[in-house]
């Protein structure tokens, strides 16, 4: 079995007997939608709708964008293609697109920044949103990825996922076992009944 791949049925295996959360959508979040944010999409998707076997049962939709309009419409960074295709992820594909408070904030559950200074234009965007809207009924949560099975700082915030686009290719590899650790983690949270 390769990363990413899960035997039939193992997802509806974890889900309590009895409950019946609703299926949620996710969005992944960083600055320009071309490393971090499709290396936690195309991870998330190859563990709900792996090639082999079923869909998660309470996923109903995955995307990411970035909060700038740096890149739009590009593919991914080589970098992060090849780190999921050392992983056993090759169907991955994307065109990076800017965050649309008026469109996602509706069709996402769980809108998931990548650092803090994601997180922070979010929760800045989400507040814009509220007060247009008057009230949040409807509106998806912002998160940091982190708080999934990331370790804990001082802040009392989890992990981030540090932006590897200047640096060496170790950190597409970083990033990587922090997206399949902060994804796992968010799952076993869902299936559990703890979010939705």
């Amino acid at each position: 079995m390769t990363a990413g791949e899960t035997t039939a049925g193992s997802h509806a295996d974890r889900i309590p007997t009895g409950a019946s959360p609703k299926r949620v959508s996710v969005l992944f979040v960083c600055l320009g939608n071309i490393c971090r944010s499709t290396m936690a999409e195309g991870v998330f998707q190859s563990l709900t709708r792996p090639s082999k076997g079923q869909p998660h049962p309470l996923i109903r939709k995955v995307d990411s964008c970035g909060t700038g309009a740096y890149h739009l419409g590009n593919d991914p960074d080589p970098r992060t293609m090849a780190t999921l295709e050392e992983n056993g992820i090759t169907t991955y594909t994307h065109a990076a697109r800017k965050f649309s408070p008026s469109k996602d904030f509706d069709e996402f559950d769980y809108i998931l920044g990548m650092d803090d200074y994601n997180l922070e234009d979010l929760k800045r965007l989400r507040t814009r949103e509220v007060k247009k809207r008057g009230g949040e009924e409807g509106l998806g949560k912002v998160m940091l990825f982190g708080d999934f099975g990331g370790k804990k700082r001082r802040s009392g915030r989890g992990e981030e996922v540090q932006d590897p686009y200047y640096g060496a290719d170790d950190g597409f590899t970083i990033a990587h076992e922090q997206c399949v650790r902060f994804s796992k983690a968010f799952l076993e949270q869902l299936e559990a009944g703890e979010l939705s």
